[in-house]
């Protein structure tokens, strides 16, 4: 979803390396298709602000009458300064801090999606404190397997996510005593990076069951939240087929007076970005070769992290033997890599595209070795404009304060 005409090394000489970049039209294209998706029933997309916060990338989002899945107050903060609306907001997370919560209910947003019978509690009172009533949906916890890194599967009973299918009834009969709540939904979220449609359709047929059932208890459910985690394409895996997808979960809902809510956010931005990285030297050791780039660990996480692979590419080929590198950054770890083994052929000063790293790439980033965070840059046709500056040195110790003398 790259058009060729980007002048990479522009983007480089204007705003330096590494930076991020993303692509304007393939986050629009991206967030049309789920919503062309659904179009034949009640829906909202809700993007979900972890995968990249940047405030453009929200207000993009924001224009297209995109809703919000939030998990801190800060992404909140964020969604109402770029202009979403805070009636689109769903906010997830089992740490929901008192003050969190007391500026989504001062923001009205459409929905508290509560994981534990403490939250229900948390939120009764926070409400009642500013007279308000807050509308919640209960997170299901539906104990279905997924096949994807241990780390981002979210919806098996070990998991610390939701709550246990087999209490939500009482849970649902307890939150209806609460005077201070409404009951408006259901949700779950089975965790990241699913390729398959089966895991999905378990999970709804186990919440549809449980709305029938909540319904003989005269607990009546409009909105059914399905969540996210549909798969894009790194290297082996496939992007996931959503509109096949859509016509079986469009299936499910006909003839029942009920919305869907879906939370993408990875689909939505992860192939619309790249890391501009630039080769600062190589070096041959005991017969392995590195390539040593200005990108790090605390810029992209993900591969040391989750042992996850992007494909990394020359912004200008070159001509000659390729061989087989580990491209590494300055960071003193032996975990600092960008990428295992890729068959390149360079020299100094080449610059690369470490791609797909629209989502999860700068914010997971740090500031580690000292190192300030890198620029992000949007392309919109044939523009770039810089949407976040780099940071200086000055920076990383402006919030610091010594001991006096």
């Amino acid at each position: 979803m790259w058009p060729n005409n980007i002048d990479f090394d522009d983007i480089a000489k204007q705003y330096g390396t590494p930076c991020y970049v993303y692509n304007k039209n393939s986050i629009v294209q991206n967030w049309n298709a789920f919503s062309r998706t659904f179009s034949n029933i009640p829906h909202q997309i809700c993007y979900a602000v972890k995968a990249n916060s940047n405030l453009a990338v929200l207000h993009i989002l924001a224009k297209l009458g995109s809703g919000f899945d939030i998990v801190s107050g800060g992404e909140l903060a964020r969604v109402l300064k770029a202009g979403g609306d805070p009636h689109k907001v769903v906010f997830s997370g089992v740490g929901k801090q008192d003050h969190e919560i007391l500026s989504a209910l001062e923001a009205d947003i459409n929905c508290f999606n509560i994981e534990s019978v403490f939250e229900l509690d948390q939120i009764n009172r926070l409400a009642q404190s500013v007279n308000k009533t807050a509308p919640i949906s209960l997170r299901i916890n539906p104990d279905i397997p997924i096949q994807s890194h241990r780390y981002i599967a979210t919806g098996l009973k070990e998991n610390k996510f939701g709550i246990p299918i087999e209490e939500a009834v009482t849970l649902y009969q307890y939150a209806k005593t609460l005077p201070n709540l409404t009951i408006l939904g259901i949700a779950c979220h089975l965790g990241s990076q699913i390729q398959d449609f089966e895991p999905y359709l378990i999970a709804l047929h186990k919440l549809l069951n449980l709305i029938d059932q909540l319904a003989k208890e005269n607990i009546m459910i409009s909105q059914c939240d399905i969540g996210g985690g549909y798969s894009v394409r790194y290297q082996a895996e496939e992007n996931f087929d959503i509109g096949h997808f859509g016509e079986k979960i469009m299936a499910e809902f006909k003839n029942r007076n009920l919305k869907l809510l879906v939370e993408p956010g990875r689909a939505i931005v992860a192939q619309s970005g790249v890391l501009l990285t630039r080769v600062i030297s190589t070096k041959t050791q005991s017969g392995k070769h590195f390539a040593i780039v200005d990108g790090a660990m605390n810029d992209l996480i993900r591969p040391a992290l989750y042992e996850a692979y992007h494909e990394i590419i020359p912004c200008h080929p070159r001509d000659g033997v390729a061989v087989s590198y580990d491209v590494v950054g300055p960071v003193c770890e032996t975990g600092d890599f960008l990428g295992h083994n890729r068959k390149l052929c360079l020299e100094a000063n080449d610059l690369l595209l470490v791609l797909n790293t629209g989502a999860y790439g700068f914010v997971m980033s740090s500031n580690y070795n000292s190192r300030p965070r890198c620029a992000e840059i949007m392309v919109d046709g044939n523009k770039n404009y810089l949407i976040r500056s780099r940071e200086t040195l000055e920076s990383l110790w402006e919030n610091e304060i010594c001991l006096p003398e």
